[in-house]
């Protein structure tokens, strides 16, 4: 079946960088879109980036627009977000979501596999 384990996660300050990791099995990884997802107490869980399955198109939320980058690996069945100048308000459980093919989809329910989540809490 198919499995998605993040990593990366942690406490770092304000300005600081961090970069998740997603590492994807039982599906070929080359024909999924991927998408990152995060949730803050209290707050429904939103979109952040995601990156097609073909060409390697990528989307951003606004709110990550410029700070934050979306990359996969195919060979290695990973896909990555490289968290730059982070602000408190980035502070939230990060997750990693796929679909089959599809396109740059930002609504949670485009997704069919979720990870099981990574902890990002940034100190001001």
């Amino acid at each position: 079946q198919v499995q998605l384990v993040e990593s990366g996660g942690g406490l770092v300050q304000a300005g600081g960088s961090l970069r998740l990791s997603c590492a994807a099995s039982g599906l070929t990884f080359s024909t999924y879109t991927m998408g990152w997802f995060r949730q803050a107490p209290g707050k429904e869980r939103e979109f952040v980036a995601a990156i097609s399955w073909i060409g390697g198109g990528t989307y951003y939320a606004d709110s990550v627009k410029g700070r934050f980058t979306i990359s996969r690996d195919n060979a290695k069945n990973t896909v990555y977000l490289q968290m730059n100048s982070l602000k408190p308000e980035d502070t939230a459980v990060y997750y990693c979501a796929t679909r089959y093919q599809g396109t740059l989809m930002v609504a949670k329910n485009a997704y069919d596999y979720w990870g099981q989540g990574t902890q990002v809490t940034v100190s001001s």
